[in-house]
């Protein structure tokens, strides 16, 4: 992508004017610096532009992030792999560019596994092989094929394979973004590739020689936009009913999605070996907001553990290479396990934030948990003046037909209001800042949600630029960023309703994560 005039002028402007520093105003407000926009506890990049999560994968006591990363500027460019590590999926330790454009191409998102019983051979010590599956972007013809590279150090340094590629490309430009994975009941690497609208199935014995499958998705899900960085593993429900899952970004511009631009689907069925086959009817949305994007899994965590952890990019390639950040561009969203549930005979996907995630409260700002209320205010408050905090609440149905939560000062509002009439919610962030480098940053997302029960719990992420909302433990999720011109002050719950709805709320400072 490249920017345009507009844009390069409102980026100039925002620059000079984020530039004076965090000063008061005549009315009092106090001014947002660009930089101030960069998130507590959300993985972002030093410097420079970031996109896709890549190659996570779990070894040797860490999670490893790598992502596409461009190096010399803040809009996408040549495409690298950085990394990142962490013990806790929050304390992040910045490793460095791993991958390098060369003569096949930029290199474009893939996965990572841990190659336990050696079967592509590049064991030459005592640790398990890392062996990365990624695409290589041919940077004149367009085209796309898949490669390896692989680690013998824990990661620390990489090797491309001297007979890349291993996946030549079929004649079609978009080819891209294999997610690989161990199937243990047919002792086979089986591989997802997106391919133009629909996925690729591959398997292979030993990562270097690959066959094709069978195709997936010709007649199903939503297809308004390219289908990208796909993903494919099993999962038990609640009662121990094994199903596959996969999910498929999708590429869009402002008329695709559920509310515009990129967007992630996925889908629920069963797979075996060779075809992945789903009788869902319906396109499911793993976040009905517009700013998760390019999420897959982490590889390889212990059995032990047993989680599926989802990770995805908080941005959208509707306005991306437009966002009014300063030095850097482009983040995570918080890690998310991924849970299936069967109600009523039919499966779906909850996305709760980890829990790991409690370990960054602070000392806890407000608590009504043991008595209902009325509406809730909090105003000229240091943590959400600070702009990192928790917030979870419990609203009684029964007596509470709509509410509206918001934050926000004198000047500028962001809102999450549902309406028990119309069965949605809606997250408006049209009044929240800056939100003229985008037409679409100013419309409304909306959810449509019908609650199971009267007790409706919410849990809600702010990060500085960012929020987050996991409406009944992650049934449905809106992911959204803003940007405020001046600090926010103020934190509302308000209602019609005539008795008190509030059952519960708490807010917990998140204290900032570390990256070294």
């Amino acid at each position: 992508m490249k920017l345009n005039i507009a844009t390069l002028c409102f980026l100039f402007i925002t620059l000079i004017s984020c530039s004076k520093g965090e000063e008061s105003t005549d009315n009092g407000q106090q001014v947002m610096k660009a930089h101030s926009y960069r998130p507590f506890y959300h993985y972002s990049p030093a410097k420079n532009w970031m996109n896709d999560p890549n190659g996570m994968v779990y070894f040797d006591g860490q999670y490893h992030l790598f992502y596409q990363y461009y190096p010399n500027g803040t809009t996408w460019g040549p495409m690298h792999w950085a990394h990142a590590v962490s013990s806790d999926l929050f304390t992040w330790e910045d490793k460095g560019i791993k991958l390098y454009p060369d003569d096949l191409g930029y290199i474009f998102s893939g996965s990572a596994v841990v190659d336990k019983n050696n079967t592509a051979g590049f064991k030459n010590n005592a640790n398990d092989p890392l062996v990365a599956i990624f695409t290589h972007h041919q940077n004149i013809t367009g085209k796309q094929v898949q490669s390896l590279a692989y680690s013998t150090d824990k990661g620390q340094n990489w090797i491309k394979y001297d007979q890349n590629p291993v996946i030549k490309n079929p004649g079609i430009n978009d080819f891209r973004d294999p997610k690989v994975i161990w199937n243990s009941k047919t002792q086979k690497w089986v591989m997802v590739l997106a391919a133009l609208d629909k996925i690729k199935i591959y398997s292979s014995p030993n990562l270097k020689e690959w066959t094709f499958e069978s195709d997936f998705g010709q007649n199903q899900g939503d297809h308004r936009g390219v289908w990208e960085c796909p993903d494919l593993f099993p999962m038990k429900d609640q009662n121990g009913v094994e199903k596959w899952v996969m999910i498929v970004s999708i590429g869009g511009g402002e008329s695709a999605g559920p509310n515009g631009g990129s967007s992630t689907q996925y889908f629920i069925g069963d797979f075996n070996g060779k075809e992945f086959v789903s009788s869902q009817t319906e396109v499911l949305w793993a976040d009905l907001g517009t700013d998760n994007y390019a999420g897959v899994t982490w590889s390889d965590i212990p059995s032990v553990d047993g989680r599926r952890i989802f990770l995805g990019w908080m941005s959208n390639w509707v306005y991306a290479n437009s966002t009014p950040t300063d030095g850097w561009r482009g983040e995570m969203t918080v890690p998310r396990e991924i849970k299936l549930v069967e109600a009523n005979g039919k499966h779906t996907l909850y996305f709760p934030p980890v829990k790991e995630i409690n370990n960054l409260k602070g000392t806890q700002l407000s608590s009504s948990s043991a008595v209902a209320q009325k509406d809730f205010s909090l105003e000229n408050n240091g943590t959400i003046a600070s702009g990192s905090y928790m917030v979870d609440f419990e609203i009684d149905l029964s007596i509470a037909n709509q509410f509206e939560f918001s934050i926000g000062n004198s000047l500028e509002k962001l809102s999450l209001s549902y309406q028990k009439s119309t069965g949605e919610f809606i997250l408006n962030r049209g009044k929240s800042g800056i939100v003229d480098f985008s037409n679409l940053f100013s419309k409304p997302l909306r959810c449509p949600y019908n609650p199971k029960s009267t007790a409706l719990p919410v849990k809600i992420l702010v990060d500085k630029s960012s929020i987050e909302v996991f409406i009944n433990n992650g049934e449905q999720t809106i992911t959204s960023l803003f940007f405020p011109k001046f600090q926010y002050s103020y934190l509302k719950i308000i209602s019609s309703a005539e008795n008190k709805y509030l059952k519960s709320i708490t807010i917990s400072p998140l204290k900032k994560s570390i990256i070294r």
